[in-house]
């Protein structure tokens, strides 16, 4: 079964270029393209992606508040943000609105189409450059519930990179056991994604940096 990927960028050019990446992959289909942010939030309740690619710098809305809607209204939609911006107010804006991933457009074809893959699986990617800055700008959740042995076995698997899929075959268990274990986990620590989640894994030292960075290759 193929990943649906719906693509919001204004810039008709740009979305030729990630057509053409995506293209390249026979696991990936393109069913959509937006321009605008209401016309990616539209076309994402009428075709149902498995991933959205999110520019974050949209005529009519930012991409931030984009992801925040889609993730809202669409919770089981995974958003990629795919950006030239590197400034660290937008990486951290952009994954506390709910991205599981930060790409840059300089990202080449075969990591674009691995990280849209793995995302659809819903796994953290991150560039290196944004991780990099997300350490320094996320800061832990203030008071956040203490979670269950169990609870911070899976937590430490999503760090990792680890999808839902692989942390119930590693742990036998059903994958919406994993699932439903994860959205405790996130209302717990009281974030929005699994991005944060696994910061604050390498902030309480479950995982290390190196090893959060090693999961996104």
């Amino acid at each position: 079964m193929r990943t649906r990927v719906l693509i919001a960028d204004d810039h008709p050019m740009v979305r030729r270029g990630i057509t053409m990446f995506l293209g390249l992959d026979d696991e990936l289909e393109l069913i959509g393209e937006a321009s605008t942010g209401q016309e990616a939030i539209r076309l994402a309740h009428e075709l149902q992606p498995d991933v959205v690619l999110m520019d974050l710098l949209l005529p009519d809305m930012s991409g931030i508040e984009a992801i925040a809607i889609l993730r809202r209204e669409l919770p089981h939609v995974e958003v990629v943000a795919l950006t030239s911006v590197l400034e660290d107010a937008q990486v951290v804006a952009a994954i506390r609105s709910g991205a599981i991933g930060y790409l840059l457009k300089t990202t080449d074809a075969e990591a674009l189409t691995a990280a849209v893959k793995a995302a659809a699986q819903g796994k953290v990617q991150l560039s290196p450059e944004a991780a990099n800055r997300l350490m320094r700008e996320v800061r832990a959740p203030s008071s956040p519930e203490k979670l269950t042995g169990r609870e911070t076995e899976i937590l430490h698997l999503v760090a990792l990179g680890k999808a839902n899929k692989q942390i119930a075959h590693e742990l036998g268990l059903r994958e919406q056991t994993v699932k439903a274990h994860v959205s405790h986990i996130l209302d717990k620590l009281g974030v929005q994604s699994r991005t944060q989640a696994a910061l604050h894994a390498v902030r309480v030292g479950l995982v290390s940096e190196r090893e959060l960075s090693k999961s996104q290759g």
